[in-house]
């Protein structure tokens, strides 16, 4: 298997600057032991101007089939038919990934102490690779490839046999890149894509897996639009680890799409203690609240939105009722354990039919969240900064627009009776804010304006005569009003 690594430069910052950026002596020629055979990396050219640095790996097949032997899925694709007698010698696939991370390991991380600044910048870089099988043809390179910056992707069918063209093509490709990339992007799309296009790996693949996937498509992967693909085919189609891949990617898509760091978008599960506040038959008022709001709007598709750890639709389950529940969250690890709280693995048919769990951002619009009877915010508007509401509000007033609409926030007059609580401060480390029974009513009149809603707000708790209860509700009902809502989508818009 060979790769060949290209870059230019000038007398102010030499092309040799290579060497530093990958850890090998252009004027050496050196060789590395993996578990399959030697990595060779060697310089055919190191001048100011031009430099080019080749991996070039020696499979040994006898150490190949006697590791792959026996792994079951994910072990050396063509042992069972030819064991000794395959392309892996020759083509570029998992194995030169492999060799590549631990060749190149700390150009893979972008660390250079020598030359930092170089490390950080991207450079011209031009990447060969003869032999490259590509389940998929050359099409599917270009579409891997293409969204990642690259300013020119060539993948170059290769025949079967130059001899006897009437052959046609094999499903190897010589490809070229060339473009302005860190070298650090550039060696960690490979490492991810290699396996990707061969789709098979040498090895088994375990769930540590997913953590290698994420660490090396971090800035890129999230927001790939062959995400789907990609991960599928890296984690050799195993669909748990597919999955678990998908929901941290579709986090760190939504993280990057608000600016925030993943930690701050994946809070709704307090590491430390339950999520519900204390007392607990706060919480437990709260929920026969909304469950007897439901009722009274005679509602049977319901979505709680923003349903955490899934308390909400646990009891919205246990009411024959409420047939059609759809519980959204942007956490993947609240879903999670939204999942197992409901034992929905074990959970019976007719049963499991009643209830979805979906990952979404309440801050962009949804087409699965429309045509709903009564959508529930409990506890989460507090969550969100004040300047991302208007995007809520349109979210789901103004796009999903169910016939109900049950928003419950705390009372922050009340919090002077929560003898634990020092004054001054909010109910969760996570709330952006606390309204006043005035505010929140003032926010909910302007809502129920703008989108064509009526209003009335209900206690939640023991109603204190001075500060009221701990938590205040609002219900809203839809009055079909279309031109209000249209000119608040074109507010919205502005």
């Amino acid at each position: 298997m060979f790769l060949t690594i290209s870059t230019t430069g000038t007398p102010d910052r030499p092309a040799t600057d290579l060497g530093f950026l990958l850890h090998k002596h252009p004027e050496k020629a050196q060789a590395f032991s993996t578990a399959h055979g030697t990595a060779h990396v060697l310089y055919p050219e190191a001048t100011a101007e031009r430099c080019t640095a080749a991996l070039l790996l020696e499979v040994d097949p006898v150490a190949l089939v006697r590791r792959g032997k026996g792994k079951g899925r994910g072990g050396a694709p063509d042992s069972a038919l030819a064991q000794y007698v395959n392309d892996r010698p020759y083509a570029a696939s998992s194995l030169l990934a492999v060799a590549l991370a631990k060749v190149f390991k700390s150009a893979l991380h972008g660390a250079c102490a020598a030359l930092p600044e170089r490390a950080a910048a991207p450079l011209p870089l031009r990447i060969e690779i003869p032999a490259l099988p590509a389940r998929g043809g050359a099409g599917l390179v270009s579409r891997l490839f293409g969204p990642l910056g690259w300013a020119s992707v060539t993948a170059e069918p290769v025949a079967l046999d130059p001899e006897f063209p009437a052959w046609g093509e094999s499903r190897y490709v010589r490809l070229v890149l060339e473009g302005e990339l860190r070298l650090a992007d550039a060696l960690n799309q490979l490492y991810v894509l290699l396996p990707v296009l061969d789709d098979a790996k040498h090895y088994w693949v375990a769930p540590d897996e997913v953590d290698k996937l994420l660490r090396a498509g971090d800035g890129w992967l999230a927001g790939h639009p062959e995400r789907q693909l990609i991960t599928s085919r890296y984690l050799s189609r195993r669909w748990g680890l597919t999955r678990a891949a998908t929901e941290r990617l579709e986090l760190v898509r939504l993280a990057e799409a608000d600016g925030l760091a993943v930690e701050d978008v994946d809070n709704a599960v307090d590491e430390t203690s339950d999520t519900e506040e204390r007392p607990v038959p706060l919480a437990e008022r709260r929920r026969e609240a909304i469950l007897a709001a439901l009722r009274d709007a005679e509602a049977s598709r319901v979505l709680d939105l923003g349903c955490g750890q899934g308390q909400l639709v646990q009891a919205l389950l246990k009411d024959a009722r409420f047939t059609d529940i759809v519980g959204v969250d942007v956490s993947a690890r609240a879903l999670s354990l939204a999942a197992r709280r409901l034992r929905l693995e074990r959970m019976g048919e007719r049963q499991a039919g009643r209830v979805t769990l979906l990952q979404g951002s309440l801050t962009y619009t949804d087409k699965r969240l429309t045509g709903y009877d009564a959508a529930v915010l409990s506890e989460v508007v507090e969550h969100l900064d004040l300047p991302r509401l208007p995007a809520l509000e349109y979210a789901v007033f103004g796009s999903a627009r169910p016939r109900t609409v049950l928003v419950t926030t705390p009372n922050v007059e009340y919090n002077v009776r929560w003898e634990t609580l020092p004054a001054g401060h909010v109910r969760h480390g996570d709330h952006r804010f606390e309204w006043t029974r005035e505010e929140f009513r003032r926010w909910a009149a302007g809502v129920a304006d703008a989108y064509g809603y009526e209003v009335g707000f209900t206690p939640v708790g023991p109603d204190d005569p001075e500060v009221g209860p701990p938590t205040q509700m609002a219900v809203f009902t839809r009055t079909e009003d279309p031109t209000r809502t249209d000119e608040a989508s074109k507010e919205v818009s502005a």
